[in-house]
């Protein structure tokens, strides 16, 4: 290694470590300030309910029927927020709340008129519930109006979790340790919850806690909530949340789980026929330095029971995102997450085509699609007062041709307001190279849910990030702002950011570069009268221009135009009819769109013209059709997209998804085709077998994988993972010949003190 490198390596490797030593000890001083108890949401008073003491034995069993149940209080009643905002529910809902020294305890008894139609089709771990009637439960532990726990169920007890941050965007593969049970009976379905509170994190001595619940029936497409139940107020808007008081007397043990785990490979080598099979004890750590600051440390890791991505095709000349799906890295990530990521489209609607992430776990333990081995890594996450505090290294081993590196990544947050921030993030380190590379950035949130004295929603954010990269010392840099007035009936935004043409986080995502991008767009939101059977109407106008910063030319420029987006009161939806979106763009080289067929550098102008129909989910044969069509590039071209899921509940479900383009240009005509389908089996809510087939004819490669997930109890799970692969036939056809066979077995068990 050459001098400057080491010594570029020694000062960011002293920078990183004294960045960690401040942020962990800002985490154990007295904060400067206490988040302040706030007595109104917008114009409202908040609801408060008090969570009973006990010292009664609850058997988690759905059932309701202990002493302690009959006696505790209800929180009062929910109140509608669809299809009549504010009216009284059509059916009624009880929910109490008890704890005592090791759990805290949530009843739900959800009363039904026609038990009968209760819908639940969903069972497995963390499933979507969206066609299912079902009960979520927010906890805002601090009390900070942007952070929270959720749990979720339905009438077949599945366990769904997550975190909420930024008081609004979610981590919903974050998993923790607790369970739920329900039963159902002629009176509807009930739900009981036992959460420990060694899964949560929450401030010493602060007995009062945000507390919001939602129920959905969703054959009639009802919602209500215990507050915040107003059209433009989302669930997870932790800013809505009322307060739950009187939880004393709570123990957290030792605060430390401990999670050994055996992973076992076998690979069957289709070229040689050769058989390998390789096994590795590991170790997963999670220990609360303080109850709201929480230390996770993982030994020899493994990622073996990690789904597969979603296949893809890219028609695109920049970069796609694939999202991190491995459970250390998505455990509390929502503390690392940084203003870059913008504004939330809404549905239908294509996000801007220039995300940026600096920092990017999937760069960590992954080079070119290939694992590469994680020796150790620890991570510190958590609050102290109004300061959030979030610090990561890793060490990678040697392979694939890359050195053993270390990744570090410091982010710290400081909360003002009700709903705002003003944060700072550091990382260092390149997962490819034997180099000095780090990027510095800084960003501010200010949101409020009283805007203007009213009850809307108002977001403005702005950020700057630089990277430093060896041999690199100009044009590095990124910045950007975005304003958003995300309510029911009217939306509005911008964004305007600038990339330059040498900005690389090395341990970072960027879509695009060298560009300046500007987003001006706004959305028209009516709810009919009921009589009309539309549920909602959505018309949306989007302007996207790309300019160069080079020559300062339009690289893109792009109208997104729907003019009816209908919701009906049936659970259908037409999300478009007609909808056109004008493009203009600009090739300053050749691009090669597919395989042998090269767009010549010049302009180009199309307008491509669709619309897209789903039935209700709520139905057992649900489908999906979306067509566009219309001249694209130098021709013309036509995307078929369509989806088909049956279920039979609770325990089967399958699908099947296409997308098709089929393209006709003077360069060359291709077919771009990508078919998925899932098949999945559900036991018990602990007991699962789900199948995923891909194809995509670009590579020619045909998958499956087969994962079985057994959790023995909460915490304690098995699984078996098998992966097959086949390559169509270079002539195509249906020729596939049989490649690598993989299974991983992972056993992981968690013994908490």
């Amino acid at each position: 290694m050459r001098p400057e490198t080491l010594l570029g390596h020694f000062v960011v490797r002293r920078r990183a470590v004294a960045l960690c030593v401040v942020l962990a000890l800002s985490a154990f001083a007295e904060p400067c300030w206490s988040a302040p108890a706030p007595q109104q949401i917008g114009a409202e008073p908040v609801r408060t309910a008090e969570v009973t003491g006990t010292g009664d034995e609850i058997v988690v069993d759905g059932a309701l029927d202990e002493a302690a149940w009959r006696q505790a209080p209800t929180i009062g009643n929910l109140v509608q927020r669809i299809p009549n905002a504010g009216a009284e529910p059509n059916e009624r809902t009880e929910v109490k709340l008890l704890h005592d020294q090791d759990n805290l305890y949530v009843g739900v008894m959800c009363y039904d008129s026609e038990p009968n139609r209760i819908l639940a089709s969903q069972m497995a771990r963390d499933a979507s519930l969206n066609s299912d009637d079902r009960i979520s439960i927010l906890f805002d532990t601090f009390r900070d109006q942007s952070n929270a726990f959720y749990f979720s169920t339905n009438p077949n007890g599945a366990l769904v979790d997550g975190l909420v941050f930024a008081n609004g965007e979610t981590n919903q593969d974050w998993d923790a340790i607790w369970i739920v049970k329900t039963q159902r009976t002629e009176r509807g379905w009930s739900a009981e919850f036992a959460i420990p509170f060694k899964s949560l994190s929450f401030p010493v001595g602060d007995d009062v806690w945000g507390f919001n619940f939602s129920r959905i029936v969703q054959r009639t497409l009802e919602e209500t909530r215990w507050t915040g139940a107003r059209f433009q107020t989302q669930f997870f808007q932790v800013s809505e949340a009322g307060e739950i008081t009187n939880l004393r007397g709570m123990e957290q043990g030792l605060g430390l789980d401990v999670r050994p785990f055996m992973a076992q490979r076998w690979i069957h080598t289709a070229a040689d026929g050769n058989d390998v099979v390789r096994g590795k004890p590991g170790l997963d750590l999670f220990y609360n330095v303080t109850p709201s600051l929480r230390l996770s440390a993982t030994v020899n890791t493994d990622f073996g029971e990690t789904e597969v991505d979603a296949r893809q095709i890219n028609l695109t000349r920049f970069s796609i995102f694939f999202p991190e799906k491995r459970s250390f890295f998505l455990q509390d990530a929502g503390v690392f997450n940084f203003a870059t990521t913008g504004v939330d489209q809404p549905g239908g609607v294509p996000g801007p085509g220039a995300e940026i992430f600096p920092f990017f776990s999937r760069r960590i333990g992954l080079i070119g699609g290939l694992e590469v081995p994680i020796d150790y890594g620890v991570k510190l996450t958590g609050k102290a007062g109004r300061t959030e505090v979030g610090v990561l290294n890793v060490r990678t081993r040697d392979s694939a041709g890359v050195e053993d590196a270390d990744m570090f990544v410091g982010r710290v947050r400081q909360n003002f307001w009700e709903q705002s921030y003003v944060g700072a993030l550091v990382t260092a380190g390149d997962p490819q190279r034997p180099q000095s590379a780090n990027t510095l950035g800084a960003d501010i949130r200010l949101a409020t849910s009283n805007f203007l004295g009213g009850n809307k929603n108002m977001v403005v954010n702005a950020w700057g990030l630089k990277s430093n990269n060896h041999g690199v010392e100009d044009k590095n840099g990124a910045f950007g702002f975005a304003a958003h007035y995300p309510n029911d009936r009217f939306q509005a935004q911008i964004q305007w950011r600038e990339i330059q043409e040498n900005f690389d986080p090395a341990m970072g995502f960027v879509q695009r570069s060298n560009v300046r991008m500007l987003r001006l767009a706004g959305s028209w939101n009516p709810r009919p009268s009921p009589r009309t059977g539309i549920q909602q109407m959505f018309h949306d106008v989007f302007y996207t221009r790309f300019t160069r910063l080079d020559n300062h030319q339009v690289e893109t420029s792009k109208f997104h135009i729907t003019w009816s987006d209908w919701h009906f009161n049936t659970g259908d939806s037409m999300h478009a009819l007609f909808e056109f979106s004008p493009t203009y763009e600009r090739l300053f080289e050749p691009f090669e769109i597919s395989p042998g067929v090269i767009l010549p550098a010049g302009e180009y102008r199309f307008t491509p013209i669709g619309f897209n129909f789903s039935s209700a989910q709520k139905r057992p044969v649900q489908g999906n059709i979306t067509v566009s069509a219309g001249n694209f590039w130098s021709g013309a071209a036509k995307t078929i997209s369509t989806g088909l899921r049956y279920q039979l509940p609770p325990k089967f479900t399958i699908s099947l998804n296409t997308n098709q383009t089929f393209a006709r240009l003077p360069q060359g005509n291709f077919v771009a085709r990508i078919v998925t389908s899932q098949v999945n089996y559900n036991v018990s809510p602990f007991l699962s077998f789900a199948n995923l087939i891909q194809f995509d004819n670009r590579s020619g490669n045909l998958g499956l994988q087969a994962r079985v997930r057994w959790t023995l109890d909460p915490g304690n799970d098995l699984f078996f993972i098998f992966g097959q692969g086949w390559v169509q036939d270079i002539t195509g056809g249906y020729d596939f010949r049989q490649q690598d066979s993989r299974l991983a077995t992972k056993l992981q068990y968690t013994f908490r003190l």
